[in-house]
């Protein structure tokens, strides 16, 4: 479920980015020079009219936040999803409850771990 939200908040990074590259293209140049001239500053202010730079303005800040925000998250949810299991002696730790400790064995008796089987007994 982790790697879906990742790879949807991904997505959403890369319009962010696109859009804010566009608002900040759209923006006119001061001195009418860069490379907001060379791909037509001007074109936003006759197109939404006098208060454009305002809004790009806004436009743009808004887009850095989200940017910034969304970036800081997925690199925290990535920490999240590829940290390392705990070793087996902290989860061990976690279930035992306080205070008790494990059964004692009785003397005399072989343990085999969880999961493998006792080899048989030839009485032979």
């Amino acid at each position: 479920m982790l790697s879906i939200f990742i790879t949807f908040l991904t997505f959403v990074l890369i319009l962010i980015s696109i859009f804010m590259v566009l608002v900040i293209l759209m923006q006119r140049a001061n001195a009418n020079a860069g490379m907001g001239a060379a791909f037509g500053g001007g074109a936003a202010e006759s197109a939404f009219g006098a208060e454009t730079s305002n809004i790009l303005t806004k436009a743009t800040r808004y887009c850095a936040f989200a940017f910034f925000g969304i970036a800081l998250t997925l690199y925290i949810l990535y920490l999240k999803e590829t940290a390392p299991p705990p070793p087996e002696e902290d989860i061990i730790r976690q279930t035992a409850p306080a205070g008790q400790a494990a059964p004692a064995v009785p003397e005399g008796t072989e343990t085999v771990p969880e999961g493998t089987m006792a080899p048989a007994e030839d009485n032979g």
